[in-house]
């Protein structure tokens, strides 16, 4: 009987652990698009790392989100995202990021005038060895490109 309890004990406490390292790389990925520190993506991504939903003409692995950051930074240099719900699943995490700024640069041929900026986005992560090797996402790009002004509020 204890010999079962010790064995269990221990197979919690590693999924605790696993758990807590899925948990880690979703939070470092998150503090990544907060800061725009690309230390921050080195860290949560894997160097295989997989976009499973490649927006055309961004790169694949890790530089893709380095290059999405650098650029939408450019827009919106006070670029804010704060995990609002995060769901672990084994090696899975489902996160819903809020994202918040200002648009006071450039995008494309549109330039800010300041205005605020407040979207969400939904990822599912497939988290090896404590680093995300896969995501799955979808941004609320309407609601953004509408609060930029490139496209009309519909209503």
């Amino acid at each position: 009987m204890k010999r079962s309890l010790l064995l269990a004990a221990l197979l919690l406490a590693g999924a605790a652990n696993a758990n807590d390292l899925t948990v880690q790389a979703a939070r470092r990925y998150a503090a990544f698009w907060n800061t725009g520190d690309p230390a921050l993506a080195k860290q949560a991504l894997s160097p295989d790392f997989i976009d499973r939903t490649l927006p055309a003409g961004r790169e694949q692995g890790v530089n893709g989100p380095l290059q999405a950051s650098k650029g939408f930074r450019t827009a919106v240099p006070d670029l804010k995202a704060e995990i609002t719900d995060m769901v672990v699943d084994g090696d899975r995490v489902a996160v819903h990021l809020h994202f918040s700024g200002h648009f006071t640069g450039s995008f494309g041929a549109t330039q800010g005038k300041g205005q605020s900026i407040a979207f969400q986005a939904f990822d599912l992560y497939r988290v090896a060895d404590g680093r995300i090797a896969e995501n799955w996402h979808l941004e609320d790009k309407l609601t953004l490109l509408q609060q930029m002004g490139i496209m009309p509020v519909s209503h």
